[in-house]
């Protein structure tokens, strides 16, 4: 007899990755949200430094706003649900 029970399905096979039947599969993206402002204040905190011209300082924070960009996009859209 057929079992009646539902089989969940889960993005990750657990055959590819064996944790993934523990729940560790998962993207947990406070992680990244963090590791993105982290990277944000290194970048902001490197223009203190032993440097004279101001192009690097320009190039940081270029950077460090194109970092904020994408982290507050992602952020808006997986509150808007547009993003799983």
């Amino acid at each position: 007899m057929a079992n009646t029970e539902v089989e969940r399905y889960s993005e990750v096979d657990t055959a590819d990755v064996p944790s993934a039947a523990w729940g560790w599969s998962k993207i947990t993206y406070r992680t990244w949200y963090a590791l993105g402002i982290f990277i944000i204040v290194f970048l902001l905190g490197m223009m203190h430094g032993n440097h004279v011209g101001r192009v690097e300082n320009w190039f940081l924070v270029l950077f460090a706003g194109g970092t904020a960009l994408v982290i507050i996009r992602d952020w808006i859209m997986r509150r808007r649900g547009m993003l799983r």
